[in-house]
């Protein structure tokens, strides 16, 4: 049986994951093709998840993954159908456009995103964004937009991304940085009390998890751990609702509320769930959350038993520190939409891998992380932070042996179904076994924005 890439060795500085030996699998371990190994990434992600949990819960074994399980997992937002309708993928400003020299990734799927970007090339309409970009260079079009707080990346060869210092920021450190707090465990309050609940099928049971996440990679690792049990509330700000089809395929035993981090009401609520929460995951931009003081350092020194996992798109170093970003774009500058391209001389165009594997895979090292360092705290009483970035994890994919040539598509996944707020949901269900059994999903996602700002 071919081995799957270890992803769990930036676990293993804890003592608790240290001998945790790696969680199994089964299936395949080639469906998608191309020339980068995009299973090995989605398999060792969720291998990550997996051997976590199965040191949190002292049950070696227990919990494995499988090759259908985990691509259809990868791609849940495609397999999703909201009373009968896909749900709705990247809008027409989105995706690959070409500049004067080149070709640039525009992401516009979000309203005020989309207006960043026509304000930027002075464009009021599609063809004339067209038509600006092919004035410009794809570098000048990316500084361009970015200055104005748009989202946008120029599509680089893998040799153009190297010598960028960038490049040299985001491929530095493991995949997942943990950090742990310095003092005593009784510094900052009493132990934590949480312990795992002997449910195989829901062994989070009563963890708190406040979800300050959006898009796709932050809500997988938390939709992740509310199959598992925790009550995880997602928090959003009022004025920039999250777009309705990505909030329904990530908010699977959820919760769902709003905040203004603006108002001091709003802010002081935030702040006392993170006073009272196991784990944080945050996944706005690096830096994006420090001015409300909700950023790993403060919470961590304020509560040393805190467990806080953060991730951003271009990681915490770097010239790009604090730029917006997403899969799309990362893939674009990391020169993998290069890789993946097809064409000749003027037909050639950039490409995309088989599923926004960056995202989801970051998605399940966050989770990963959580998990670990929830196990490191049962013996310690100290909780800890650990950092991803989608950037980081693009380099890790290149990074791995050359894909096979055998792939083979998997079997049709096993959709489930189940009745929402918002019709009649298809989908698939997570990516883990417990005994052999596929995890599910309990409750569908309530209406966006409609819980209280309150633990269960």
């Amino acid at each position: 049986m071919e081995s799957v890439p270890d992803l769990t060795a930036s676990l293993r500085v804890l003592d608790a994951v240290k001998a945790q030996p790696a969680a199994r699998w089964e299936g395949p371990r080639w469906w998608w093709g191309g020339p980068l190994d995009v299973e090995g990434l989605a398999l060792g992600a969720v291998q990550a998840a997996a051997t976590a949990l199965n040191a949190l819960t002292a049950a070696p074994g227990r919990y494995a993954l499988a090759s259908g399980s985990t691509a259809a997992s990868f791609d849940s937002l495609g397999h999703l159908r909201i009373a009968g309708r896909k749900a709705e993928g990247f809008a027409p400003l989105s995706g690959f456009r070409r500049t004067g020299d080149g070709w640039i990734r525009l992401h516009a799927n979000y309203p005020h995103h989309a207006a960043r970007l026509m304000a930027a090339l002075s464009a009021d309409t599609p063809p004339a964004v067209d038509r600006a970009l092919l004035h410009m260079t794809s570098l000048e079009a990316e500084e361009a937009i970015t200055a104005h707080q748009g989202v946008a990346a120029a599509v680089r060869t893998r040799a153009d991304w190297l010598t960028t210092p960038m490049h040299a920021a985001a491929g530095a450190g493991p995949w997942i940085r943990i950090s742990r707090p310095p003092g005593q465990a009784r510094q900052g309050g009493p132990l934590p009390s949480w312990t795992p609940s002997p449910d195989p099928r829901r062994p989070l049971a009563g963890l708190k998890v406040l979800d300050l996440t959006r898009v796709i990679a932050g809500p997988t690792a938390t939709r992740l751990l509310a199959a598992l049990g925790a009550d995880v509330l997602r928090i959003d700000p009022p004025h920039l609702p999250e777009l309705t089809d990505a909030y329904i395929d990530s908010g699977f035993d959820k919760r769902s509320a709003v905040a203004d981090f603006r108002s001091a009401a709003g802010l002081e609520a935030v702040r006392g769930l993170a006073g009272s929460a196991d784990v944080v995951v945050a996944g706005y931009r690096a830096g994006g959350l420090d001015r409300f003081g909700l950023g790993a350092e403060p919470l961590l020194a304020a509560r040393p038993g805190l467990v806080v996992v953060t991730l951003s798109a271009w990681g915490d170093g770097g010239p790009w520190n604090g730029r917006r970003g997403f899969d799309s774009l990362v893939q674009a500058a990391t020169g993998i939409a290069a890789r993946y391209g097809r064409g000749a001389a003027n037909a050639w165009v950039p490409g995309a891998l088989p599923v926004q594997a960056l995202d989801h895979a970051t998605g399940y090292g966050l989770a990963a992380a959580a998990l670990a360092l929830l196990a490191e705290r049962i013996s310690s009483g100290l909780g800890g932070s650990a950092r991803l970035s989608l950037a980081r994890t693009a380099e890790e994919l290149v990074r791995l042996p050359e894909a096979h040539n055998s792939a083979a598509p998997l079997p049709d996944p096993e959709f489930r179904s189940m009745a929402s707020p918002y019709g009649s949901l298809r989908f698939v269900g997570p990516p883990l076994l417990a005994d052999g059994v596929p995890l599910e999903y309990a409750e569908s996602p309530v209406r966006y924005g409609s819980s209280e700002l309150r633990w269960r």
